[in-house]
């Protein structure tokens, strides 16, 4: 259990170690927000700086992730589980990621913590954006002892950073939330490892108090995502690394990983 409230904040930094072709390593503080989908209007109305479909200092919209058509998302995630043969009976759906600041935000990966009623991890959702407006999500089920970090992988599917081909893979490193949470990506092509990526975050109850700190430890969160993003763009281009050509994203928005490939759903990768 989390404490009465499963809605909670995560203080934290950001991590990124490029291995090749030009060595190259960023960190910065942020914080997230873990949102159970299920409470969050009950959240909501229980603080003054959070909102949830409406603006406010900080705020959560629907319409952000999963279909992003602003409806509700336990529908969509459970019929991308059901794909994959996972059934939740009513069990949480909690999501990682960054909230909303005076009405903006950019996410370059929600994570899903996709449980059964029984408190177990049934399958996590990563939802990785890009720059440019478009969207993908890996569904994974976690399989292993509950006690021990969650290991994953996928082929890689959208199309991110522009200077990284898409013959690449993902090997995920999972603690669940807790006191704390972690999310480790290493990246990697056939010649061996491409970045690593990770967040290392801290548990904190979400009040207004523990947001307005937030609020001033981390100004401008939002923006600095994004021009960090740019900014350190244009670091590896003046180093001379070439860029890779954009290609269409998927046209399944979800893979389901590890279902056989012989299927007929569409998107499905294997393990």
């Amino acid at each position: 259990m989390m404490g009465e409230h499963t809605s909670c904040l995560y203080l934290g930094t950001v991590v990124h170690q490029r291995h090749k072709p030009r060595r190259h390593r960023l960190a910065y503080r942020v914080f997230c927000l873990l949102a159970d989908v299920d409470t969050l209007a009950e959240t909501a109305r229980r603080l003054r700086l959070f909102s949830h479909n409406t603006f406010n200092v900080f705020s959560f919209y629907d319409r952000d992730y999963g279909p992003r058509d602003g409806s509700a998302l336990r529908p969509w995630v459970e019929g991308h589980l059901a794909r994959a043969g996972v059934f939740l009976d009513g069990g949480a759906i909690r999501i990682l990621c960054y909230p909303r600041l005076f009405g903006y935000v950019f996410n370059p990966l929600s994570v899903y913590y996709c449980y059964r009623q029984d408190g177990n991890l049934a399958a996590i959702l990563y939802e990785v954006h890009n720059t440019f407006g478009e969207a993908h999500t890996y569904l994974i089920p976690v399989t292993g002892p509950a006690d021990q970090p969650i290991r994953q992988s996928c082929a890689k599917e959208l199309y991110v950073s522009p200077f990284i081909a898409m013959d690449a893979r993902y090997a995920f490193t999972v603690d669940p939330p807790g006191d704390a949470v972690r999310v480790v990506i290493n990246e990697s092509d056939a010649d061996g490892p491409l970045l690593y990526a990770a967040f290392n975050g801290r548990r904190k109850a979400l009040t207004d108090r523990a947001l307005a700190r937030c609020f001033f430890r981390y100004p401008l969160m939002t923006l600095k995502v994004i021009a960090g993003i740019h900014w350190e763009a244009l670091k590896l281009w003046r180093k001379g690394v070439p860029l890779v050509t954009r290609p269409a994203p998927p046209d399944d928005p979800v893979t389901v990983v590890g279902m056989d490939p012989s299927s007929p759903e569409k998107g499905a990768r294997a393990a």
